[in-house]
């Protein structure tokens, strides 16, 4: 039997992914790649916006198309929100939520289907990835407390729980052990651990730092209000955490923070930046924010793009905002017209390559710690700095999934490829 799998949204859901794989592997299927005839496929879904939703159902089509006679299995965030839909599709035979997606090989053998109702009682199951030899996404959390406005996830992952902390350090240490370099923290709302242990995200930390066997670890998002001076100082100090902090800003406008339901204000933001520069000087900062939320003015928006212009980050991820059933958003006036957050939306993108230009021109002569990830094309191969710069180098097949120490040697743009930065092995 074979079995081929497609991940859609974030690291977490790789990390879950690759666990589920490894259940099937267990059970004798042989993987191959998506959009390969398989006798089983799975589709681990995304539901945070209205264009994830979009992507999802595009999946569901091609893998139908793809394997007509392959059982289809639609998992995860979206198979949660619109299980029901998703049923409904002409060639779906099995919709399981989060609750039950980890089970699917019972639900498979049973050919039994299941619609989950959302609920805050769901099950924290550790996962992390083996895709690669270099990087590996590791659950410690699942779920959030929080009611921002806009978002739809603690709707469909629940209430915040996680695993104790001698149990992530066990995982991180087995991560090691298969050679993979760099483990990535990921979770909903990580900086909440500890909720059902009763432990807390800064123990976690020192805990990890104690794995003699692990060479990197980097922080996947954590919200503002999460981070403290004490946690910044130890990660400066540590031997083993990448200098790289990725933060949810979400907008730089106190008004709209507020209207969010977010925790923090944007003076707190900017005391984190300055205090992650002041310990660790070349580290990257990087920040979400959404566009175009209910309320937003063309002030509000001024204010946003002036606050982030004026702070020392390197690159943003950014979103229109989406409309999800279910939040509070739904029911807030003064809409923003689609074409006016697709415009703010583009301002964004561009001072975003902006920063990170600048970031990257800041580290030429640098000589800096990379984990080369893969080969591209016959004579070149990339990676990632320890401060998540993108670099390329001449291929050498014996560094792949190691770390080398390389000097910065130049900057260039690809419409492909995005920002890179070329470098040189020492």
């Amino acid at each position: 039997m074979t079995v081929s799998f497609h991940t859609l949204g974030c690291k977490l859901n790789f990390a879950e992914t690759s666990t589920i794989s490894r259940l099937f592997t267990d059970n004798g299927y042989s993987r191959v790649k998506f959009g390969q005839p398989a006798d089983v496929t799975v589709i681990n879904t995304c539901t945070v916006t209205a264009q994830s939703d979009r992507k999802c159902r595009q999946v569901i089509n091609k893998a139908i198309k793809t394997s007509p006679e392959a059982l289809v299995v639609v998992i995860g965030c979206f198979a949660e929100h619109k299980a029901a839909e998703i049923a409904a599709i002409e060639g779906v035979d099995i919709v399981l939520g989060n609750k039950e997606k980890f089970n699917i090989i019972e639900h498979i053998n049973n050919r039994q289907s299941s619609v989950v109702n959302h609920q805050s009682s769901l099950p924290f199951i550790s996962s992390y990835s083996l895709f690669d030899r270099a990087r590996s996404f590791l659950k410690v959390q699942d779920g959030c407390d929080y009611r921002c406005a806009y978002c739809i996830v603690p709707i469909v992952r629940g209430a915040s729980r996680n695993a104790p902390i001698v149990d992530v350090v066990e995982q991180a240490k087995n991560i090691a052990a298969q050679g993979i370099k760099e483990i990535v923290l990921t979770g909903v709302n990580i900086g909440d651990f500890g909720k059902t242990t009763g432990e807390t995200f800064m123990q976690l930390l020192r805990a990890l730092d104690t794995v003699d066997s692990v060479e990197r670890i980097r922080i996947g998002s954590i919200e503002p209000n999460m981070i403290t001076e004490e946690m910044i100082k130890f990660i400066a100090d540590s031997k083993i955490y990448a200098p790289h902090f990725h933060m949810s800003l979400q907008s730089g406008c106190n008004k709209i923070l507020s209207l969010m339901g977010r925790l923090y204000t944007r003076e707190q933001f900017a005391m984190n930046v300055a205090l992650i520069h002041r310990y660790m000087p070349r580290a990257a900062v990087g920040a979400d924010v959404i566009v175009g939320f209910p309320g937003e003015t063309d002030s509000d928006f001024s204010e946003t793009f002036d606050f982030i212009e004026s702070l020392n980050i390197a690159y943003l991820h950014v979103f229109a905002y989406s409309e999800r059933p279910g939040t509070k958003a739904v029911e807030m006036p003064d809409r923003v017209k689609s074409s006016i957050a697709d415009c703010r939306t583009k301002k964004l993108l561009k001072l975003s390559e902006e920063k990170r230009m600048l970031f990257y021109k800041q580290n030429i002569g640098q000589c800096l710690p990379v984990i080369f990830e893969q080969k591209t094309g016959s004579d070149n191969m990339t990676g990632y700095t320890d401060s998540y710069i993108r670099v390329e180098a001449a291929y050498y097949e014996s560094v792949i999934g190691k770390t080398v120490l390389t000097e910065m040697i130049g900057i260039s743009e690809s419409c492909n490829t995005g920002l890179i930065a070329f470098c040189q092995i020492r």
